[in-house]
């Protein structure tokens, strides 16, 4: 998990993913050498801050997005929601300007007409628009792991954890997803124009409901917002009851991925999203239990495979 926890301290709020994005190059080509097949690394100009993976004849996609939530400073100490920050008094937050590193915390702010403010506590002003992110708090147990950002640095990690012996397939580090989503359209349709990939596995982390349980499994989802289309959903079903591996199904109203933004795309691409499930959505104490992080990795690997 180490690997995982260093994903975790890298900044990368949605817009500014370039840290990550260089970190995944470097260890690309770092480690690169003892996976089974050593991948094309597709970046730069005409991909922004996206990272694509080429491994040997590509037939399917994992995409995975680097982004996190986070804030955005305003004027007068005030910050402005990057993504769907759950807003908790006292969280602490990280960053730095051009007066240097910050370290700083929340403060919720009751302005008497029932509305609520949010600001940061420290004693100079942040340079306007700069982002922070939460400050990095990782914990491991026997049983599971909580921090910061399981959403989507574990969904990050098992991407890189499936390229150690992915033979044929394609990865897609994404940016934006968390606020708003861009990025996979222009991913996706070079993937698509030069290998003729039509499918997609959204690596991401979805949420504990009355539904879905710690401990039962990665997640198949079978919707969420966005809807997959059938055929291929019940492909991968079918596949996950061959594999083995232990998984549950999801079935949700809300919520959204990259995958949402396939479906809204003009681009005849499948997919599904396939992740563990987390308490504590889009908190410094998002929870992941471990057997679920173990069936996620299992799955994909099957599943990119045999897809």
């Amino acid at each position: 998990m180490k690997l995982l926890e260093k994903l975790v301290s890298i900044r990368a709020a949605a817009s500014d993913e370039s840290n990550l994005a260089e970190f995944i190059k470097e260890y690309v080509t770092s480690n690169s050498s003892d996976w089974k097949v050593q991948p094309q690394i597709v970046s730069g100009n005409g991909f922004q801050d996206c990272v694509i993976l080429v491994f040997g004849e590509p037939r399917t996609a994992i995409y995975a997005h680097m982004d996190s939530i986070g804030f955005s400073t305003g004027y007068d100490k005030e910050l402005i929601k990057v993504g769907g920050t759950r807003l908790i008094d006292g969280i602490q937050l990280v960053g730095s300007d051009s007066q240097g590193e910050i370290e700083t915390e929340l403060m919720l702010i009751d302005s008497g007409d029932g509305e609520t403010s949010i600001q940061y506590v420290l004693d100079r002003e942040i340079d306007r628009g700069t982002l922070l992110t939460f400050k990095p708090d990782f914990r491991e147990t026997d049983e599971y792991i909580q921090s910061p950002y399981m959403d989507n640095r574990l969904g990050v990690w098992n991407a890189l954890r499936v390229a150690e012996t992915l033979e044929n397939g394609a990865i897609v580090f994404s940016t934006y997803e968390e606020h708003g989503g861009n990025s996979v359209g222009f991913c996706a349709n070079y993937l698509l124009k030069a290998y003729g990939v039509r499918q997609a596995l959204i690596s991401d982390i979805t949420w504990v409901t009355h539904g879905v349980g710690h401990d039962g499994g990665v997640a198949v989802s079978m919707r969420d917002q966005g809807l997959p289309r059938r055929s291929y959903l019940n492909k991968i079903i079918g596949l996950a009851r061959d594999s083995g591996v232990k998984f549950q199904l999801e079935v949700e109203s809300a919520g959204g991925s990259d995958g949402g933004v396939l479906q809204k795309s003009d681009l005849p691409i499948d997919w599904c999203f396939i992740g563990a499930a987390e308490d504590n959505v889009h908190t410094p104490d998002e929870k992941v239990f471990k057997s679920d992080i173990a069936g996620m990795v299992a799955l994909y690997q099957y599943l990119m495979e045999h897809l």
